[in-house]
C-alpha cells in the first residue's frame, strides 16, 4: 500500500527517549575542613567590601563628592580615593579590564580555578544561599527527602521562609550595587523612606532579581553552561599547574572499607562518594579534571574527613599540579615549579600593562581643550578687508579649584580674539573655567587679508593658564587666493 499523505510516526521505543535528561538540584553536603574555612572567610571579605566600600569617605575638598568609591553618571566621571577618571579616559577602564583579565589567566595557570572556587560572586551567594536551606531545612539527606515529600502546610512554610531570607539577601545585594552610583547615605535614607527615584529600584529589583534566580535556582548551570570561562580555562592549564587531583595510584582499587580496616593490598578510596556529595556542580572528581570542576576543594576537605575516620593520610583528593601526581605515583617527590614560560608571559604582560596604565595616570594634563570650527559661514570679510572666522573653544578643567585661562593665536601678527560676552578684539583673550568643568567659549578670530594666504590656512590656538600651556591646530577659512 502506498504510504503517500501520510506523516510518519515514531517508533515506541523512540517517542520513549527524552531529547535531553533534565538535571537534577544538587544539595552539597555540608563539609568542615581548611578549604570550607577559606571559602567563608572569602565570602565573608568580599561581601563585607561590597556592602561597606560605597560607605567610605575621602575628602576632595568643598564642592567635590567624597564618597571614595563612585560611579557619578550624572557627573559624568568616576572616584577611586584620590584617582578621578573623566569621560574621555575611558582607556584606564579598559586598561584595567585587561590587567584583570591578564591576572586571572595568571592566577589559572598557577592554582587553578582559584577565581571561581572562592572569588566569583556566584559562588558566593550560592554558598550562602545554600547555607539557608541548610539553617532551615537541614542538611543533605534532610533536603533530599524535603524535596521528595508531597506538598504540606509545613512544607510550604520551610520554601516560604527559605524564598524571603534569599530574597532579603538578594535585596541587599542590589542595594550594595546601587550604592556606588551615588552618596552611598544619602541613597540609603532615600531607597527605605520611599524617596528613591524609579531607576535607583529599577536597578535593585534587576541586580537582586538577578542574584535569587542565579544562586537560588539556576546555581551550578551558570558554572557548567552560562559562564565562557570553563569554556577556555583549560587552554591556560598545564601540567604544572594546581589543580584538583584524585591520586588514582593510591585510590585503586576502590571498594567498600574493609571491617577489619586493613587497607593492605588495596586502595585508599572507600567509595563513599563524600567527595562527590560535597560538589557544588556534583562531579565525580576521581574522574578527573573536568569542566564543571569549580576548583573550590570542598571534595578535598570530604575526603579528608573520611581519611582521618580510617586513619589513613590526606591527600588522596588534593589541590596539586599533575606532574607532581604522577611523580608520586612512580614514587619520586615532586615540587611547585611556579615560574615557567606560561607564566613568566603573564607576569611580564601584567607588569607592562601596569606600567603603562601608572605613566598615564601620572602624566596626565589637568587641562584638555577641544576646537570646533562653525560651519556657516565658513569665513565673513569685514568692511576693512580682514577675515573673520568662528569657532567653539571648549576648556576642560580637570583640577578642583576655579582656574583663568588666556588664549591668542600663535605666530600671526595683527590677530584678534573676539569672545561672545566677553572681551572684543584683543591679542590674548581671558577665559575663566570652574572646578570640575567645561567651559564652553564662542569666540571669532580676525586675521589682516594679508596674512590669510590660502582658504584653508593651518592655524594654532595656544592656550596659557596656571603651570600648563595646550597648543591646538585647526583650520582658518578664507577667499580663494
Amino acid at each position: 500500500m502506498s504510504m503517500l499523505g501520510k506523516t510518519p510516526q515514531p517508533s515506541p521505543a523512540c517517542s520513549a527517549t527524552p531529547a535531553y535528561a533534565a538535571s537534577a538540584k544538587i544539595h552539597p553536603r555540608g563539609v568542615k575542613g581548611r578549604y570550607r574555612s577559606f571559602k567563608w572567610w572569602a565570602s565573608v571579605l568580599l561581601l563585607a567590601y561590597w556592602h561597606l566600600a560605597p560607605l567610605i569617605r575621602w575628602d576632595r575638598g568643598p564642592g567635590a563628592p567624597s564618597q571614595a568609591i563612585l560611579a557619578d553618571m550624572a557627573g559624568r566621571r568616576g572616584y577611586f580615593f584620590f584617582i578621578e577618571i573623566w569621560p574621555q579616559e575611558v582607556y584606564f577602564l579598559t586598561g584595567l579590564l585587561f590587567f584583570a583579565a591578564i591576572a586571572l589567566f595568571l592566577m589559572t595557570s598557577l592554582v587553578g580555578r582559584v577565581w571561581c572556587g572562592f572569588l566569583c560572586w556566584q559562588t558566593v551567594y550560592t554558598d550562602l544561599f545554600v547555607a539557608v536551606e541548610r539553617l532551615v531545612i537541614g542538611e543533605r539527606n534532610q533536603r533530599i527527602a524535603f524535596d521528595r515529600a508531597p506538598l504540606s502546610a509545613g512544607k510550604l512554610a520551610k520554601k516560604a521562609l527559605v524564598n524571603v531570607i534569599w530574597l532579603a539577601i538578594a535585596a541587599a545585594c542590589g542595594i550594595g550595587f546601587t550604592l556606588y552610583f551615588g552618596d552611598a547615605f544619602e541613597m540609603l535614607r532615600d531607597i527605605f523612606t520611599g524617596q528613591a527615584s524609579t531607576a535607583t529600584y529599577g536597578a535593585i529589583a534587576v541586580v537582586g532579581g538577578l542574584c535569587f534566580l542565579l544562586a537560588g535556582y539556576a546555581r551550578e548551570q551558570v558554572c557548567i553552561y552560562m559562564c565562557p570561562y570553563a569554556r577556555f580555562q583549560s587552554a591556560m592549564f598545564d601540567e604544572h599547574s594546581l589543580i584538583i587531583s584524585y591520586e588514582a595510584w593510591r585510590g585503586e582499587a576502590r571498594g567498600p572499607a574493609p571491617a577489619n580496616r586493613d587497607f593492605t593490598g588495596r586502595g585508599h578510596c572507600v567509595d563513599c562518594l563524600a567527595c562527590v556529595q560535597a560538589c557544588p556542580t556534583g562531579i565525580d572528581i576521581r574522574n578527573g579534571n573536568q569542566l564543571a570542576c569549580i576548583g573550590c576543594g570542598l571534595c578535598i576537605d570530604a575526603c579528608n574527613q573520611v581519611m582521618d575516620r580510617f586513619k589513613l593520610p590526606h591527600g588522596l583528593v588534593s589541590y596539586d599540579s599533575s606532574a607532581n601526581l604522577a611523580a608520586r605515583g612512580e614514587g619520586r617527590s615532586g615540587g611547585l615549579r611556579l615560574i615557567r614560560p606560561r607564566t613568566l608571559a603573564y607576569g611580564a604582560i601584567l607588569a607592562l600593562v601596569a606600567s603603562v596604565m601608572l605613566f598615564r595616570l601620572t602624566t596626565r594634563p589637568d587641562v584638555d581643550v577641544n576646537v570646533l570650527h562653525e560651519r556657516a559661514p565658513l569665513f565673513v570679510q569685514m568692511s576693512d578687508g580682514s577675515i573673520r572666522n568662528g569657532y567653539v573653544y571648549k576648556i576642560l578643567n580637570m583640577k578642583s579649584e576655579d582656574r583663568t585661562f588666556k588664549l591668542r593665536l600663535a605666530g600671526i601678527e595683527g590677530a584678534t580674539i573676539t569672545v561672545v560676552g566677553g572681551e572684543d578684539s584683543v591679542a590674548e583673550a581671558e577665559m575663566q573655567v570652574p572646578r570640575d568643568s567645561v567651559g564652553s567659549f564662542r569666540l571669532y578670530v580676525t586675521i589682516p587679508a594679508d596674512k590669510v594666504v590660502s582658504k584653508s590656512m593651518p592655524v594654532s590656538f595656544q592656550l596659557t593658564g596656571p603651570g600648563r600651556q595646550v597648543k591646538t591646530e585647526t583650520l582658518f577659512a578664507g577667499p580663494d587666493r
